[in-house]
């Protein structure tokens, strides 16, 4: 069983992907060839946001957007710990300071409600991230950044094609960052990201920053990065959005499905997905008590599993400064907790009946025994 099984993704899309490729190969504009600007411009359509910006990773993706709103030394971004390295990692890198708030405890998304007591005067942006592929409170976090006159970037590396209140992530704020990381729910063969925005001047200041701050050829008008997506990972893009609304309703009914087969089992806890958004499920992830055991129990029984993620990033040493190690405890609890079972839209029923079988009985298996009753209560018991 693959965890994500992207063989029968390309076996469905051979004849597209290959098509494409061989389209690239013979007309050999391998960086900003023509299917960069057609897949931007269908990115865009999807959306609904009035520019795409395709860039070289959702890592680039992150790093541009902060440095086209000019973030500079010292700036504060509020953002949550329980994410992927690459969140704070870019924060700092563009010399900003992460500023950790926590999340829920049902959702893994950042807790909105803990925001704006975070915000300070060195505040520059806040950075929600939309986890295991359901968007944040956008609407309250866009309230609070409104009011403090901050700007928002969605980290959408999981969520491309999730909804919230009838829109796309990615066009909900300031920005909008994704993924293409093979493993998304759109993915191509290698790394690749795109950026979001209704805003002009951000998206032209994107546009100069991935190719070396150029706004002319060799006129370096800004400090910029080699943050191109290749032509061919665009082109694989574009094979693979034909059948996009297709893995879409496939990752919505496995992830229904999971729901209806884990609900009520005793030592498993599923994320909540809020009423008024959806989730595009990157990972179907769920809380166990001895995850280890479990774990190790699916791997026994043939069942490929992840952690996503297994240490927070304040308990992390590239990031503990920014952040005392007792802060945002739903964080580190999650973190200890949390386990992603094999997801994919090719994931077969009796594939999936067989993972939930397997958690069933490692979940059972891991539960700690009833005490044994003191002997005087035993000796009462037995007259």
């Amino acid at each position: 069983m693959q965890f994500t099984d992207l063989k029968a993704q390309y076996a469905a899309l051979k004849t597209s992907i290959d098509a494409r490729i061989q389209r690239v190969l013979d007309h050999g504009q391998y960086i900003l060839g023509p299917e960069v600007k057609e897949l931007e411009e269908r990115l865009a359509a999807f959306t609904g946001a009035r520019h795409c910006i395709t860039v070289a990773s959702g890592t680039e993706a992150l790093l541009i957007a902060l440095m086209a709103l000019d973030l500079a030394p010292g700036d504060e971004v509020v953002t949550t710990p329980f994410t992927f390295a690459a969140t704070a990692e870019t924060i700092v890198l563009a010399g900003g300071k992460p500023v950790f708030v926590d999340v829920e405890p049902d959702t893994c998304n950042v807790d909105a409600r803990l925001i704006e007591a975070a915000i300070t005067p060195r505040t520059k942006a806040i950075m929600p991230v939309s986890l295991y592929g359901q968007v944040a409170d956008m609407a309250e976090i866009n309230a609070i950044a409104a009011r403090h006159g901050l700007a928002v970037i969605e980290d959408a590396a999981q969520s491309f094609g999730a909804l919230y209140q009838g829109r796309r992530s990615c066009a909900l704020s300031t920005w909008g960052a994704t993924s293409f990381f093979p493993s998304k729910p759109l993915g191509c063969y290698g790394d690749g990201g795109a950026l979001f925005t209704d805003d002009d001047r951000l998206a032209q200041a994107a546009r100069e920053i991935r190719v070396h701050g150029q706004s002319a050829r060799y006129t370096h008008t800004r400090l910029g990065v080699g943050g191109r997506l290749d032509t061919i990972q665009a082109a694989v893009l574009l094979a693979k959005l034909e059948r996009f609304e297709w893995e879409l309703e496939r990752r919505a009914a496995i992830g229904a499905r999971y729901d209806a087969l884990l609900a009520g089992v005793p030592g498993v806890g599923r994320v909540a997905v809020r009423p008024d958004r959806n989730s595009v499920h990157a990972q179907y992830t769920v809380r166990v008590g001895d995850r280890p055991a479990v774990q190790a129990a699916l791997h026994a029984a043939g069942v490929p599993t992840a952690v996503h993620y297994p240490k927070p990033l304040h308990h992390q040493p590239a990031y503990a400064a920014h952040c005392c190690p007792e802060c945002c405890e739903v964080s580190t609890d999650l973190a200890a907790r949390v386990l992603s079972l094999p997801m994919s839209a090719d994931l077969t029923e009796a594939d999936q009946d067989r993972v939930v079988a397997a958690l069933r009985a490692a979940v059972a298996g891991s539960a700690p025994r009833p005490a044994a009753a003191p002997a005087a209560a035993a000796a009462n018991a037995a007259a």
